[in-house]
């Protein structure tokens, strides 16, 4: 391995590509031995990275970030994942005090301002904790994510970063959701491929981009937690 922290990291992807993502996850949990965690959205890939932890009883701890304006259905999903896999699923919330509801509201308002009050701030706090945080990220979602490593260096939030799902597609991600009997989201068959808040999320389209319904209309196409990465300064 490199002396160089980047370079080592950059190395360790590279020999980590193509493993199976419980080994991906292993890997990540023996760097940093009680301080990593997999931040939770719910999504088709998290419920899978989910079933990952859980079935290898890897030292992983799992959190989400409740904006307080989840659908209904997700909620229940998280339920059931916990009542299923035996573990706690922590939340992670804002600071900020109710919204009044005579005013604007904060996702119409600016929801990039919402996102960063609701989101990105309360993962900053959480992550402040570990030495490496896991997502479910691909890099087919987005432009940012194209690039993404199964093992990266993640400088705007100041610690190592595990994509173990990043190289696999949506059919790929699905198929095996369907072989374990995974739970997922019901809104997945009624058109939600993407889901994030209530109020910014519609169902997509046949022959949308996977992303469309995700505060449609407006060029927004990230909440502000997957912003390429960056190499530690030296």
């Amino acid at each position: 391995m490199s002396a160089n922290p980047y370079e080592e990291l950059k190395e360790l992807a590279a020999a980590l590509e193509g493993k199976p993502p419980a080994e991906i996850l292993a890997a990540a949990a023996a760097r940093h031995p009680g301080r990593v965690a997999l931040a939770c959205s719910f999504g088709a890939e998290d419920c899978l990275l989910v079933d990952a932890v859980a079935r290898a009883r890897l030292p992983i701890e799992v959190f989400t970030l409740d904006t307080g304006y989840l659908f209904p259905e997700t909620y229940a999903l998280w339920k059931e994942l916990e009542a299923r896999y035996g573990i706690t699923i922590r939340a992670e919330r804002t600071a900020l005090p109710p919204v009044d509801p005579a005013a604007t509201p904060p996702w119409e308002a600016d929801p990039d301002a919402c996102c960063e009050a609701r989101k990105v701030v309360p993962l900053r706090t959480a992550l402040a904790r570990y030495g490496a945080w896991v997502t479910g990220i691909r890099r087919d979602q987005t432009a940012d994510r194209a690039n993404a490593r199964v093992l990266e260096w993640d400088g705007r939030f100041g610690l190592e970063k595990v994509n173990p799902l990043a190289a696999w597609t949506w059919d790929q991600v699905w198929a095996e959701l369907r072989r374990l009997e995974i739970p997922v989201n019901p809104l997945h068959a009624r058109g939600y491929s993407s889901i994030g808040c209530a109020p910014c999320t519609t169902p997509v389209k046949p022959g949308e981009d996977p992303r469309a319904g995700r505060w449609r209309g407006r060029q927004k196409t990230e909440c502000g937690l997957h912003l390429r990465p960056m190499a530690p300064k030296s």
